[in-house]
């Protein structure tokens, strides 16, 4: 390391002609790669068919802001403003992003002078050989004064270090907007897990009227003589078996109640009053409007945040090859200091100031500083890899949820034909079999195809708006309208959106 001062001219002519050169366009000069955003390969189109609802027509923003007010269920709404207010995950990532936020105001402050004051008293004596006449006796220093330094950006190391940061806040601010994406549609996927058990509940409780009332049929056949005791014991292990579901729905009941109290913040239970009652599983909208890949993948949170990741490490690269250049440094001090207390110690006689450039060069460091900028290079490769991964991801998972929400609608119109023709078999099969036409194993095989069918239709339609909660959790919505700016625990009213 080098440094140098001179007299009264060399300092000034030196801070001139360091003032010069950064007025004049050095101080401009700022090493390392300029960032480039990169472009996204996506077709104009999406690969899935649009049919059974889907739509290319362009999406409306305020609807995919607040997709679960399609669903027309006020308790959902309720749930997902407990969430974004009370989640802990969410809680976490606000903590992350005022980090963040933290950090680029400590990498903007190298951009600035700084300042320390200090002072001293001390008492001692020097020795007649190195001493002078005044300290060779027992006397007392006073010392008081500033010291400034201020290190001039000229090769742009801060400037990219500053730059860094705020990729790096805004990457934040992103995971923050993919947490709250997941978070909605967690718990709009549970709170239909929820209605499915309720609705898989009241099949059971159904099927399990009608085969008591079948049952009874068995025993008064037989006691009449017109029927046996093996119709009776079918009929009664048919009951046994259905009401032995009843357990386990309501054991996944109470887990998927649980969860969802968990994820909006409260404790397991603290739910159960407000879904006690029954209610259908959310219905779909017959139409959804899911526009272009493209605009998808500017609107996902996750595929924003992996480009301002490859932002920042952009930047981190020039920060890195600033160390290859020379610091400039502007170096001063001011302050008073005396041997022994006086009246006038802020007299100007025991002032003492001085000002000077500096310079420091590292000039051999075994290799270090290459090896430091080969690393940061090969991060931004990373993350230049990491953000094309996240865009054929963002791309997999919305074409998945195209045809899965279609192909599933196709199936539930087929399991409504199968459970009407189960009932009307059993309604078939249990009047034959009291009219002595048919053996009772006709009505225990439709009786279990009904229960059956009914089962798979009600998991069906719970697909359909399970499968459309995750479209729209592919196409980026659920962030627009509950962004804080400031981090402060409370979601903001619908209708304030922060778009960016």
């Amino acid at each position: 390391m080098t440094q140098f001062y001179g007299n009264k001219k060399n300092i000034i002519f030196c801070i001139l002609a360091i003032v010069s050169f950064l007025f004049m366009g050095g101080g401009c000069v700022t090493v390392g790669p300029d960032y480039k955003a990169p472009e996204v390969n996506a077709t104009s189109e999406w690969n899935a068919r649009m049919e059974n609802g889907l739509q290319k027509d362009a999406v409306n923003k305020e609807d995919l802001a607040e997709w679960w007010k399609n669903l027309n269920d006020p308790i959902l709404t309720k749930l997902i403003r407990k969430a974004i207010n009370g989640n802990l995950d969410l809680a976490m990532a606000r903590a992350t992003l005022q980090e963040a936020r933290a950090r680029r105001g400590l990498a903007e402050s190298d951009q600035f002078p700084t300042l320390d004051a200090g002072g001293s008293i001390s008492k001692g004596k020097a020795s007649k050989d190195t001493g002078s006449p005044s300290t060779t006796k027992t006397h007392e220093l006073y010392h008081a004064g500033f010291d400034a330094s201020w290190e001039l950006d000229v090769f742009g190391g801060v400037r990219r270090a500053v730059q860094a940061a705020q990729a790096d806040l805004e990457a934040q601010k992103e995971n923050l907007r993919d947490v709250l994406v997941s978070i909605c549609a967690e718990v709009a996927l549970n709170y239909v897990e929820v209605r499915t058990y309720q609705t898989r509940l009241d099949i059971a409780r159904e099927n399990i009227r009608i085969q008591e009332k079948t049952k009874g049929i068995t025993s008064s056949l037989r006691e009449a003589g017109l029927g046996t005791e093996l119709a009776v014991q079918q009929a009664s292990y048919n009951l046994s078996s259905t009401r032995s579901r009843i357990p386990s729905l309501r054991s996944g009941l109470q887990a998927a109640q649980n969860r969802l109290a968990v994820i909006t913040g409260e404790n397991p239970g603290a739910l159960d009053k407000m879904l006690a009652k029954q209610k259908p599983i959310p219905t779909v909208e017959p139409k959804v409007a899911v526009g272009v890949p493209a605009e998808t993948l500017r609107r996902r949170p996750d595929v924003r945040r992996a480009e301002r990741q490859l932002a920042a490490q952009t930047a981190r690269i020039g920060e890195a090859k600033s160390d290859l250049f020379p610091k400039f440094r502007l170096l001063g001090s001011v302050g008073l200091e005396t041997i022994e207390h006086e009246p006038e110690f802020f007299h100007t006689d025991y002032s003492f100031w001085s000002i000077g450039p500096s310079v420091s060069w590292n000039i051999f460091d075994a290799g270090a500083i290459r090896r430091n900028i080969e690393i940061q290079t090969a991060k931004q490769k990373q993350k230049l890899i990491n953000y094309e991964k996240t865009v054929l991801a963002a791309l997999e998972e919305t074409e998945n949820a195209l045809t899965r929400f279609a192909r599933e609608q196709e199936r539930v119109k087929e399991l409504k034909d199968a459970v009407r023709s189960a009932r009307k078999s059993e309604d078939l099969a249990t009047g034959n079999y009291k009219a002595g036409l048919v053996d009772f194993i006709n009505v225990l095989n439709a009786q279990k195809a009904a229960l059956n069918y009914q089962e798979e239709l009600a998991l069906s339609k719970s697909t359909v708006t399970s499968n459309l909660i995750s479209l729209y959790k592919a196409l980026g919505g659920g962030w627009q309208n509950y962004w804080e700016e400031e981090t402060s625990g409370a979601a903001k009213d619908a209708g304030e959106s922060t778009e960016s």
